[in-house]
């Protein structure tokens, strides 16, 4: 606006002039000898020619100087140069006051908030947006972003191979050691206490971290931590760091806890790595005993039930077959009692039924020589059974026919025994 101004006056300074802020008489002696137009201005008239240019611009009229002697006008008020003068230092104030407020305006973007101080303490928290302060020295802004995920790592900086062994070696509960790396990731929920209620914030969360940590780790076992403890010791870390966070004012939300590495120190790494080797196999080879006992054992018993199921079943059929063959020969006996020679007879025939049912072929000795006789029972059973099948299929397709059945050679054997049996009986 100032340059603005200037072009308007068509003022032109020069402030390489080696001359600049030399007297009146030093300027004209300067000016002397030389060509219009030759050199720099003289100081005085160019604040002069400034001084009516400003005046004109302003609607005021020029008014003689009385031939530049510097006397007073008809008036007897100030000389025009000097009121002038005056006009323009209350323009030049008037645009550098209005330049000093206008510093005062800043802009929050979304995502962020503007925390202003007011000699060096908090005043007020500004949105989002177009917002304005006193300007400096009363009032002074800081932008905080409250919207970004902020990282901090502790163990290492920023690469696994940048290891900080003072952070991430730490003690178990069981007296091992065990290097550790993690990450912890969070926000900023209280941006007036992260700027004023700490120095180093990202220093002090830091050590929060490691002091979480370590507390969490001290308290659990080192294969519990190495394998199937590092999601609960990462929460167990996060919650506990978000109590000591609270507890400083820090002003940040914890959001999560990532475990980037976690081993035994290289020293022992080797040492540990056969170790684990060597619990793995003692778990397969368990796991294998632990199978082969599941497949063996419930065969063994499924035998030994099976054995003593197929016992039992043996006792009650004999014990059963006993208690009806008993049952039976009392009855038996009670007939005998009763016809002992019909008895006899009827027993004798069951008894040769059942043999000759049993038998195929049967030897039997004539009385009149000595040629042996061959009943070919195997056939003759067997020329039975066909007739009999042939007569069940003949009754089936025709109720009403009959069959005339071949005469068997059995009646003429019983005819023999019976006869037989009561020659003995008579001798």
């Amino acid at each position: 606006m100032l340059v603005s101004l200037l072009k308007k006056t068509g003022l032109k300074l020069s402030l390489n002039d080696p001359r600049w802020g030399n007297n009146k008489d030093d300027g004209k002696k300067a000016q002397e000898g030389k060509k219009p137009g030759e050199g720099p201005p003289d100081l005085d008239q160019l604040w002069r020619d400034f001084n009516q240019r400003l005046n004109a611009f302003f609607g005021q009229k020029n008014r003689p100087d009385n031939g530049g002697n510097g006397g007073n006008n008809n008036g007897g008020g100030p000389r025009p140069d000097m009121k002038g003068a005056g006009i323009t230092a209350g323009v030049v104030g008037v645009i550098a006051v209005f330049i000093w407020l206008a510093s005062g305006a800043f802009i929050v973007q979304e995502g962020q908030n503007g925390v202003v101080m007011t000699f060096g303490k908090y005043a007020r928290t500004a949105p989002a947006g177009l917002n304005w302060r006193w300007p400096y020295p009363f009032q002074t802004d800081e932008t905080v972003n409250v919207s970004q995920v902020r990282t901090v790592e502790v163990g290492y900086r920023q690469s696994l191979r940048n290891k900080q062994a003072s952070e991430s070696l730490m003690l178990t509960d069981d007296e091992n050691i065990i290097d550790i790396q993690f990450a912890v990731q969070y926000t900023l929920k209280g941006p007036v206490d992260w700027l004023f209620q700490n120095r180093d914030q990202e220093d002090t969360l830091r050590q929060v971290a490691e002091t979480a940590i370590r507390e969490v780790v001290g308290r659990s076992k080192m294969d519990f931590v190495l394998y199937e403890g590092r999601e609960k010791v990462a929460y167990e870390t996060q919650k506990l760091m978000q109590q000591i966070v609270d507890r400083y004012k820090l002003g940040a939300l914890i959001t999560n806890v990532t475990m980037q590495a976690v081993q035994p120190p290289e020293q022992v790494q080797a040492a540990f790595d056969d170790a684990v080797k060597a619990g793995q196999d003692r778990e397969r080879q368990k796991n294998e005993g632990q199978a082969y006992a599941n497949d063996v054992i419930p065969k063994a018993r499924g035998a030994a039930f099976r054995l003593m199921e197929e016992a039992e079943a043996y006792s009650a059929m004999v014990t059963e077959n006993a208690a009806g063959n008993a049952s039976r020969f009392k009855q038996v006996l009670v007939e005998y009692q009763k016809a002992p020679a019909v008895t006899r007879d009827r027993m004798y025939l069951e008894t040769m039924q059942q043999v000759f049912s049993s038998a195929s072929k049967v030897m039997v000795d004539a009385k009149s020589g000595s040629n042996l006789l061959y009943l070919p029972l195997d056939k003759l059973i067997a020329q039975t059974a066909a007739t009999d099948a042939s007569a069940a299929a003949a009754r089936t397709a025709a109720p009403a026919t009959t069959t005339v059945l071949p005469q068997d050679a059995m009646p003429t054997v019983e005819v023999n025994t019976r006869r037989s049996s009561r020659e003995r009986e008579s001798r």
